[in-house]
Formats: structure tokens, sequence, C-alpha cells
């Protein structure tokens, strides 16, 4: 027991930094006495800072930025850092691991199952978790390694007339097999830089260089790349399983077939941990659906998938509890262990997230404040002078400084020579410096410390596989899937997703409620004569204006609705903008058909419209036509505007006047407006509707002289390709 004795003999607490100190002579005591055959063998190391990421699982925590690494084997073996160890509670927690060695010294023996019983509680000892589902390692599969490099990274915006710096000379790199967290404040440029390096942000043109394997950025390098946004972007109805397995079939290699896809999603269902969810809807605020783990982990299947060589991830950890957000983090470990380089951004880590990354850039209003190792983060602001004075997480320790906060934190005597009592805005009331002297001095000494070096090391051309670079030099740019494959997985995939909204029980009770209404008001109305039509006639363009209306105002939401997920699979290279607009317009014709037909089949019969086969099929064709070139308009107001409260207010005007152009509120319209009714579909669909009804009656209804409705059935298909084209010309420009 004597070397318990010398591991608790350790200096008193200093008051100025808080932190406790052991004696050197004393550690080395300790050690010595640990040196035995019975008990453990310890090595020493003083090139790296911590150890590997297999064994820095089992970390015990000391103060802030100091860690003693345990590893645990079958021959309770203990492995220290000299360089880590810097705690009095390292040591009595390294005292406790060797207690089974004390009690065997003393004469008393231990069974090893009730050691293993008596362990402290540890999380790999949670063979699963209801949140995050059981872990499994991540399949090794041969990638291309990348090796990304960014040297004083800029970028601009303008407001206002006046430009706005977001980011300030930012320098860093990141290899394969490591995880580098962007970490800063609301507002430091964390989005905007990982957006950057991932490609997704190129207008304005960004300052600086950005290089893969000494290589600039190329539409090429999109198959190659994943990038998890921050909000989970994914269609609500589809499951788990239809969702990644529709990102397969589209972003997988043609080489591939469809069952090795499939296959291929049904794997990484597996290494997430989904299966027990994968027949659940994904689901949002409106709709319940999988658990907010579940459905980041579905956003990053969406990208490993591929098998990245980069995957970017924008906080994934946002919203989510600390066990769940420790098993996301833990996943990126084992995805980076594949030899793939993975950067996140991440706002407010806790200590055990905090000591999983293995690079760390602190930014601060834009400006780096901070780029190495993470477990050298703390000892290199303790280096400068700013030390936390309490026991404190060092991702809060880290935040306040970047934020310019230094209560809790020991002021430098290079940043107290600064303040100026009884200058304004130079110190805060409690005699700190304020946010601003704060944010200046760390610039400065990340300037002085890191930049020179930093900028040399990276000049230094990476030592880059030369099969990797050959492989990355030849990419081409290759579609998952050919146009027709594209069309129709997204033709699949839209009736899919949207047959729930179609079929809701809102929208049929609409439908079923204005038809009988219709149905009653004109119950059996009898037509014998030109003057018994009047009644029937406001019946008739009432459906011409109900079935131009309704579609109008559905379809404007499309693609607004849709830009945020077109936008992501655009930037991924997932399929072709015209055959994703083919699908999308077309998938819903299927599904338009039934609530006209509904309506007409209660309508017709129930007011005693023409009582024929032809004339109802007739009448359903032209309200069909009606709704298509309805449709049309409606999407590319929606795609020209792309902002619902511009859309609609044009919406509105639009139809209001085809409406009233239409021909039956007014019949002698003045010459400089006539115009104005051959562009509504309104008009020509009122006068197909009394050709069907009533030619056998009489050639001129209501004033309106009906002729052979060529005319009308080519103005409403000439309208439906038209206003469609104009709705495709207007997205490629979004």
């Amino acid at each position: 027991m004597g070397y318990l004795k010398q591991a608790t003999n350790m200096e008193k607490p200093s008051p100025s930094s808080g932190l406790w100190r052991t004696q050197s002579d004393q550690l080395k005591k300790w050690v010595d006495t640990m040196k035995s055959p019975v008990s453990s063998e310890v090595t020493k190391d003083t090139e790296s800072f911590t150890l590997s990421r297999k064994s820095s699982r089992n970390q015990v925590l000391a103060s802030p930025g100091r860690s003693a690494h345990i590893k645990k084997g079958k021959s309770a073996q203990l492995k220290f850092d000299f360089d880590d160890v810097g705690s009095g509670a390292a040591l009595s927690r390294a005292s406790s691991a060797g207690l089974g060695v004390s009690f065997s010294l003393a004469g008393f023996t231990i069974p090893t199952d009730e050691i293993v019983d008596s362990r402290p509680f540890s999380e790999d000892d949670i063979p699963e978790d209801i949140e995050a589902g059981t872990r499994r390692k991540f399949q090794s599969e041969p990638t291309l390694k990348f090796y990304l490099k960014f040297t004083e990274v800029t970028y601009k915006i303008i407001t206002k007339g006046a430009e706005k710096d977001i980011l300030n000379g930012i320098t860093g790199a990141v290899n394969p097999g490591e995880v580098l967290a962007l970490m800063g404040p609301s507002g430091s440029g964390k989005t905007t830089l990982l957006s950057l390096l991932g490609g997704r942000l190129t207008n304005p043109t960004p300052g600086g260089s950005i290089t893969y394997n000494e290589k600039p950025y190329s539409k090429f390098l999109k198959s190659r790349i994943g990038f998890v946004t921050q909000d989970d972007v994914l269609f609500p109805h589809l499951t788990v399983k239809e969702t990644i397995k529709y990102t397969a079939l589209l972003r997988l290699s043609k080489t591939l077939t469809k069952q090795e896809k499939e296959k291929r999603a049904a794997d990484v269902i597996s290494e997430l941990g989904l299966e027990r969810c994968q027949d659940s809807m994904i689901g949002n605020s409106f709709v319940r659906g999988v658990s907010g783990g579940e459905r980041k982990r579905v956003s990053i299947g969406n990208e490993i998938i591929i098998n990245p060589s980069l995957l970017f991830l924008d906080e994934p950890t946002s919203g989510l509890d600390s066990t769940t957000a420790l098993r996301i983090i833990e996943l990126l470990q084992d995805i980076a262990e594949t030899e793939k380089t993975v950067i996140t951004t991440i706002h407010q880590p806790s200590s055990r997230l905090f000591h999983k990354f293995d690079k760390l850039i602190l930014l601060g209003k834009g400006s780096l404040l901070y780029f190495g190792k993470a477990s050298e983060a703390m000892a290199y602001f303790s280096s400068i002078g700013c030390s936390p004075m309490i026991s404190m997480n060092p991702a809060e320790f880290l935040l306040d400084l970047a934020n310019g906060n230094m209560n809790e934190i020991s002021v430098p005597f290079e940043l107290e020579d600064k303040v100026h009592i009884g200058s304004p805005g130079r110190e805060t009331r409690n005699a700190k410096p304020s946010p601003a002297i704060v944010h200046e001095y760390l610039v400065e000494a990340c300037v002085a410390n890191f930049a020179k070096e930093t900028k040399r090391r990276l000049t230094i051309p990476t030592a880059v596989d030369q099969d990797d670079n050959s492989s990355a030099q030849s990419m081409k740019r290759e579609w998952g899937a050919s146009w027709g494959e594209q069309y129709s997985i997204l033709f699949r995939r839209g009736i899919k997703e949207r047959r729930h909204d179609y079929f809701s029980w809102l929208r049929i009770t609409q439908v079923i409620a204005t038809a009988v209404i219709l149905g009653l008001l004109w119950w059996q109305s009898d037509v014998h004569s030109p003057k018994d039509l009047q009644d029937q006639a406001g019946l008739l363009f009432f459906i011409a204006v109900f079935w131009a209306f309704f579609p109008v105002f559905t379809a404007i939401f499309t693609f607004p609705q849709e830009r945020a997920m077109l936008k992501k699979e655009r930037a991924a290279d997932m399929y072709k903008l015209s055959a994703y607009f083919m699908a999308r317009t077309t998938s819903d014709l299927p599904l338009d058909l039934f609530l006209p037909l509904l309506f007409l089949l209660i309508v017709y019969f129930m007011v005693g419209l023409k009582p024929n086969v032809e004339s109802f099929f007739l009448t359903m064709l032209i309200v069909f036509l009606c709704i298509v070139a309805a449709q049309g308009l409606g999407l590319a107001i929606g795609a020209a505007f792309m902002d619902l409260n511009k859309a609609t207010t044009l919406a509105s005007v639009t139809v209001m006047a085809f409406m009233l152009a239409g021909g039956y509120f007014v019949k002698n319209v003045p010459i400089f407006i006539s115009w104005l009714r051959y562009l509504s579909f309104n008009y020509h669909t009122y006068r197909l509707l009394l050709k069907v009804q009533y030619e056998t009656i009489s050639s001129i209804i209501d004033g309106i002289e009906l002729d052979n409705g060529l005319k009308e059935v080519v103005a409403l298909v000439a309208m439906a390709l038209g206003y469609r084209i104009l709705a495709y010309l207007s997205l490629r420009h979004v």
C-alpha cells in the first residue's frame, strides 16, 4: 500500500490557478513502485499528447485539458503518458484502477469475475442504447484518400451596400483518418467555413487557397464528398428504408445492379443501427415519425452510402441529448477510422465529446483563435496566460474565450497592460478586459504562435499515394443512373411521398362537400330550351373556375417547399434537373385524376347533365386539361419567385383576372383588353363544357358562339406546355 500513500502526497493547489500539481520526484517514485510483474507495465511516450483512438475511449478526465489515458487489458496492464498526467484526480483514479493489486499485496484475493463485476460503470459496458441503437463498427471499404488544406481563407458578403467580413484568413489542414471540429460561438463563421471547404459556397468567390490532394476544387469531387446539413432535409412521408434505398439507386455507380444497390442500402441501415425503425416514416413537425437521433443518422446514411472520401457535417449533435450526441460522434470516429477525412462544426460539446476530436479550429468573429490538436488546446491557452480558475468543461472554457468572457478565467499580464482604467469601452464593470480587447489579444497570440509555422507546413507538398493521386486526377463526372432511370426512380418516389397529401381526409372531404352542395343546388335541373340553360351555364362556369383555382394554389407550393431538398440533392449530383422536373410534374398527373373523377361522379348525375358515356368522358377530359394548364401556371409562378407570399399574391391577381375575362360575367369586353380572354384557361374550359353539353340544342349559348372546339383544345395544351417551360427555365436560373 506504500505507493498509494505516495500517490496522495501532492502539492497543495495554487490559489491563482486553482489547478492541482504533482511533484515530479514523487511521481517518479510512484511509477517506479508500479513497475513490478504483479502489478502493471508502465511505458513513457513524450512525443505524443494523445493515445490511439481505441484507447482514448477509456480516458479518465482530469482537470481541464489534462487527462490520463488508461488502456484496459486482460492482464490489467496500465499504460500512462507522462506528459499527460497532471492532476491528483488522475492519480487517484489510477490508484483505484490498481486496487486489485493492493489487495493481493495485503493478503486478500478477489476472484477475477468479481473484479470485472465491481469495476466502475462505463459507456463501453452499454450493449445497446434505446435511442441510438446497437453500436456497430463500420466496415472498412477502400476509398481514395484526400488531404485537405486551406490557407488564408477569406469570405465577404455585401449587405445594404456595404461589405461585411465573414471569415478573416483561416488556415488549417486535415488528413485522412482524422476528425476536425470547427468550434466557436454563434455567428463566428463555422457554417460558412464548412460550406467553403465542402464546395457548397462559391458565390461570391472566396479568397485564399483550398486544395484537395494539392488540387483545387472541381465538380468531379462531388461524387467523393458527403455533406450533412444542420437541418435534416428529408421527405417526411417516406420510411427510413425507402429514403436510403432511393439514395442508393440514384447515387451509387451504374456498374452496380439494382439488387446490389439495395443490398448496400440494407448494409448502411444495419451499420447505423436503424433496423428497428426502418419501416417507420421520417416525419416532421406535423407528421409523427422517428426520433431526432434516428433522423440525424438517416441524414448521415444518405451521405456515407457512396463511401465518400471527405465527409462534412454541420452541427450533427444539435437538439440531441448527451448520450445520443456521444453516439453520433463515435459514429464519426468509426467512419474516420476507415481512412476518411471528417470535418464537423459543433457548437458546445460536452467534455466527453470534446476529447473525441483529433483536431480543433476555434473561431471568433470570423478570425482564427486556435488550430491544432484538440488535446493540446487547454495547454496552449494556459501558455498564453488564459487558464480556468475553476474546473470546467474545456469546450465551455474555449467558448467563453471566443466570446471575450474572462469570468472565472485568469487574465494574462499582457492583457492587463492593455486595460486602461477610465477609458470608455476598454474594460468592463468588474475590472475585466472588454470582449474586443480579449479578441484582439487572442488573434495576435494565434498569429504569433501558429500562423508562420502552420503556413510553412502547408507549403510542404503532401506525400499523396501515387495510386490515389492518379485516381483522383482521372475522376470523371458520372451519374449514378441514366436519365430514364433517374426519371423512373424520382417518379415512384414522388408518388409515394405526395399520395398522403392528395388522399388526405381533409382534401377528400373538401371536394366531396363541394360536389354535394352543387348537386343539391342544381338538383335534376331540366334543360329543354336555350332559356333553360342559364342556370346550368352558371354551374359549368363554376366547375371551370373551381378546377382552375384549386390546382394553381396547390402547385404554387411545389418548388418553394422542395427548394432545400432540390438544392441539397443537386449539389450532390444525384440527378439531372430535367429528370427531376419531368418526374415532379408528371407524378402529379395520376394523383390529379382521382379527385376530379370523384367530384364529377357526384355532380354529374345529381344535376342531371347529358346522360351518355361519351359526354361524361369528354367532360372529364376537359376538366383534366384545365387542371394541367392551371398547374403549369402555378408551377411557373412558384419557380419564378420561390417565395410563397409573393407567389400567392401574384396568383390571386392572375386567377381573378382570368375568371373575370372567362366570358360569363362580361359579354362585351372592350377591345383594348379583350386579348386577356385568350390567355384565360377558364374561358377555353367554359366554352368546351358548353359545347359538350348543349351543341345539339343550340349553336349560341349565353351569347357565346360554339365552334368545333379545336382552338380551345390547342390553347389549353399550349398553356400546359408553355407554363411548364417557363417553370423549368426559372428553376434553372434559381
